[in-house]
């Protein structure tokens, strides 16, 4: 038995438990008493005083079968496993056909990772119950099992007999579609759902659903239609706007998408994902203005969210207002100094900005935080090269060539490097490994060594190679 904000017996039970805790005044309750008391405090997360109950109740009931199986729930949830298993085994040679002891005993095989034995316990358990409500509890937890070893086509299986069993059970709808999209069966889900929605036509969360499915394969007025349906079963559904705020702009109906987004800063607290895309809209449809007014919300609700930051910078850089852009990018990095997209355009600005040794600075970061991107690499030779600082470049494309072997672009920079650090040889092999790549981008010489490419070396062997190409 739950309690209810309405169950005066219950709430009298639990104030006046609370209230023994407080004036350390030992009180009687009876062990159903506990037992509600306890579920209530599991149910809301608040396990200390979850233990505590259970303590106090096997002190005034300590041959209690329900409050002992609480007991192991305590141990599991402290990953005490072995005190756990020496009681589940007493209980069991007291109660051996309790589904219970085994819905406990999957518990801990699955904390083991023994998924495929929690999943044959949980089946005995199954056989064991006599409740469809507890039939449908069961086949969520073997769906959750077979989840943890990526088995999704069972797990489908057995969260979909847990829906037929309580159709109000929206987090095994949800398990369902996960399972759905992982196996990147969408039509299926599609289908699936309409079949849901023909026995609960006014279940906000399928219809939500259904329009994320569709979204996934493009069909963007079905989709459209999905979120209405999902409204019109609950207008104060914040996700549904939401989604139906981004098929819209999708469909480059921004008016109607802001209106959507507004819906959601109404009916609950401002969200930066919403400012951020009402931002978004607006800069779309040309009102620079409100776009910036927008993102400077979005960083102000949530100073951690690098779209927001990233959506400014890229905002001034377009304007090629670079000043203001390296401000904003600059605040961003003092925030979070981790995140590679950020440093990623600081180099980039830096360079524009024609700050070559802070360009140069920002790719290394770029590239230390694990963005291998080539133009990454290039960017950052460039720089060096522009630095003079030959070796260092020489070294940082050697290091590109481990990731992208054979790229026309890196071979034509070596060469270039080598024949400016006078090592011909090396130069001249890297120039005709370029040719042999791709003979046309050998401007690459022109635009960063002119002169090393007027050389007449150089010029033997480009047209030299034009010569065996024909």
């Amino acid at each position: 038995m739950e309690f209810s904000q309405h169950d005066d017996d219950n709430n009298y039970s639990l104030t006046k438990f609370e209230s023994m805790l407080k004036t350390n005044n030992v009180l009687f309750f009876d062990s159903n008493e506990f037992e509600n008391i306890i579920q209530f405090y599991f149910e809301n997360g608040r396990i200390a005083l979850a233990k505590k109950a259970v303590k106090l109740g096997l002190e005034q009931h300590p041959s209690s079968i329900v409050l002992k199986l609480f007991q192991v729930e305590i141990y599991i949830l402290e990953d005490k496993l072995p005190q756990a298993e020496k009681l589940l085994d007493e209980l069991y040679i007291l109660e051996p056909s309790n589904e219970e002891i085994y819905i406990q005993k999957a518990s801990i095989l699955s904390k083991r990772d023994e998924h495929e034995k929690a999943i044959d316990t949980l089946k005995i358990a199954l056989e064991l119950s006599d409740l469809e409500e507890e039939d449908a509890d069961l086949y969520a937890l073997i769906g959750m099992e077979y989840l943890f070893m990526d088995q999704f086509e069972n797990a489908k299986t057995y969260f979909i007999k847990c829906l037929e069993l309580d159709m109000e059970d929206y987090s095994a709808l949800y398990n369902i579609i996960y399972c759905f999209e992982f196996l990147d069966l969408h039509e299926e889900a599609i289908d699936f759902l309409n079949r849901y929605l023909d026995k609960n036509p006014y279940c906000e969360v399928a219809w939500h659903q259904l329009g994320k499915q569709y979204s996934s394969l493009k069909d963007y007025p079905k989709a459209l239609a999905a979120f209405e349906f999902a409204i019109i079963s609950d207008d104060t559904f914040v996700g549904a706007y939401l989604e139906k705020g981004k098929v819209l702009e999708k469909m480059k109906k921004y008016e109607e998408a802001i209106e959507n987004y507004n819906i959601t800063l109404a009916l609950d607290e401002p969200t930066s994902f919403a400012l951020l895309r009402i931002g978004n809209c607006y800069e779309k449809l040309g009102s620079d203005d409100l776009a910036v007014q927008y993102y400077f919300k979005t960083v102000h609700e949530d100073p951690l969210l690098d779209k927001g930051w990233i959506s400014i910078t890229r905002f001034y850089n377009k304007k090629k207002d670079y000043h203001k852009a390296l401000y904003y990018i600059n605040k961003a990095i003092n925030i979070d100094a981790d995140n590679v997209r950020y440093w990623k355009l600081y180099a980039q600005i830096n360079h524009r900005l024609n700050f070559i040794e802070e360009a140069e600075r920002g790719y290394k970061k770029t590239l230390d935080l694990g963005n291998y991107e080539l133009d990454t690499w290039l960017a950052r030779t460039d720089a060096l090269i522009g630095l003079g600082e030959y070796e260092a470049s020489a070294l940082n494309l050697i290091q590109a060539a481990e990731f992208y072997p054979e790229t026309a672009e890196i071979e034509y920079r070596l060469a270039g490097i080598y024949f400016t650090l006078f090592e011909n040889e090396k130069g001249q092999y890297h120039l005709k490994n370029g040719l042999l790549l791709n003979e046309d981008y050998h401007f690459i010489l022109q635009e960063l060594f002119p002169l090393i490419a007027d050389h007449q070396m150089v010029v033997n062997i480009i047209s030299g190679s034009k010569k065996t190409s024909k």
